[in-house]
């Protein structure tokens, strides 16, 4: 039955963003913060938008703000070398990864001089992966469709005119559909599909040490998910409704701002994610009869970033920015379902200034990853022995609208 159903299942929701984000965190929740390559998101709060790094930042914004935008996220990766446990090489495939779109909001509202209120909806991890049906290691997955949708109420409190404290509770909806083969050469298709509502909370500090240098700490709690769904198989014999748990990690960061003159802003930001909490992936009948274990055993890892503005005039601004993100899985524990790989960053952008309520941001960022070799045989759970390599890439591109009431 192991056999059957290695089906990392909701593994496999962890290749939804292969050449995006070390494992499968979708950091496109701001576009102003994209084009600083997320450099000093902690501790930018230029807009509303960069509450979901920091929700102490919301005291930045005065009055009651609108943010409204999106990330299309357009990856490519591509597997070459393909080759299975009897040395038979096989198609190479160019169109693993599928495009998404991942959209942002958020709206704040000032109720006094020190407190503030605000509400975010964010698509934290999401996308597709798609391989051929009868590909060599189709009973390590074929197809997975995650989608991700955090909604975020937060509080923030200024304690004196340098220090703002903020809080905010998520509370994070996961659905996914995944298909492998039933059988080695075959197209036949197990599927499991399954969803889970599940809280975390995040915290946030900012320090202005003065009008132009500010220093900004979060952390956002793991979300421990159990989702529920059921089995299709082309045997009746083992369908059935299934569960399984599924942590999602927490990370803290820290962001530092500062601006030079009327016209250079410098800003950096480091983020530790702390993925050794995935370290296996237990999928059980409801009854608990077990369907498979997979060990994964990732590692925490780390973001760094860079990042300048230059104000061009009173109503544009140019962004840049580049960043380093580790990979989560290594080699011993790379799966087809997650190609994962360290990855560069390099990033540009431009904000809008309409007039004193309305403003605009525009983001491009290309995502260079380094060459990932899969070699299932070495992460012990069993099912086909296939190598390949990967190359893998993603450009992103976010807009986003933002207004003060």
């Amino acid at each position: 039955m192991k056999r059957l159903l290695t089906l990392t299942a909701l593994g496999t929701i962890l290749a939804v963003s292969s050449a995006n984000a070390a494992g499968f965190h979708l950091r496109e929740q701001s576009s102003a913060a994209q084009g600083n390559a997320y450099a000093g998101a902690t501790a930018g709060a230029e807009n509303i938008s960069y509450a979901y790094f920091n929700a102490a930042g919301i005291t930045r914004q005065k009055g009651t703000n609108f943010n409204f935008g999106g990330t299309y996220i357009i990856p490519k990766a591509e597997m070459k070398n393909v080759q299975d446990s009897t040395g038979t090489y096989n198609a190479d495939s160019h169109n693993i990864v599928h495009a998404a779109i991942a959209p942002n909001m958020a709206i704040s509202h000032q109720l006094n001089e020190k407190a503030y209120i605000a509400l975010a909806l964010n698509v934290p991890f999401g996308m597709i992966t798609k391989y051929d049906a009868g590909w060599a290691g189709n009973k390590h997955g074929v197809t997975s469709k995650i989608t991700a949708v955090t909604v975020t109420p937060m509080a923030a409190y200024k304690v004196t005119d340098k220090l703002s404290i903020g809080a905010g509770l998520q509370i994070q909806y996961i659905k996914a559909k995944l298909t492998q083969g039933f059988a080695k050469g075959h197209k036949d298709t197990s599927t499991v599909e399954g969803d889970a509502v599940d809280l975390g909370w995040q915290i946030g500090s900012m320090y202005e040490f003065n009008d132009q240098t500010r220093f900004g700490m979060a952390y956002r709690s793991h979300v421990q998910h159990k989702i529920k769904g059921d089995l299709t198989t082309p045997n009746p014999a083992y369908n059935g409704d299934i569960y399984a748990h599924l942590t999602t990690p927490a990370m803290f960061s820290m962001g530092f701002y500062h601006d030079i003159n009327e016209k250079w802003s410098v800003m950096a930001e480091y983020q530790r994610v702390f993925w050794s909490s995935f370290r296996d992936l237990y999928i059980n009948y409801k009854n608990g009869k077990p369907v498979s274990a997979t060990r994964e055993k990732w590692r925490d890892t780390n973001f760094y970033a860079i990042g300048a503005s230059y104000q061009i005039d009173n109503q544009w601004k140019w962004r840049l920015g580049l960043a380093y993100d580790q990979a989560a899985a290594r080699l011993q524990h790379r799966t087809p379902r997650i190609p994962d790989s360290d990855r560069l960053w390099y990033s540009t952008g431009l904000n809008y200034q309409y007039n004193e309520k309305l403003s605009f941001d525009l983001a491009y960022t290309y995502i260079y990853a380094h060459k990932a070799h899969l070699d299932t045989a070495r992460t012990g759970n069993g099912g086909q022995d296939v190598t390949a390599d990967y190359k893998n890439s993603v450009q992103l591109v976010g807009v986003s609208l933002n207004y003060k009431f």
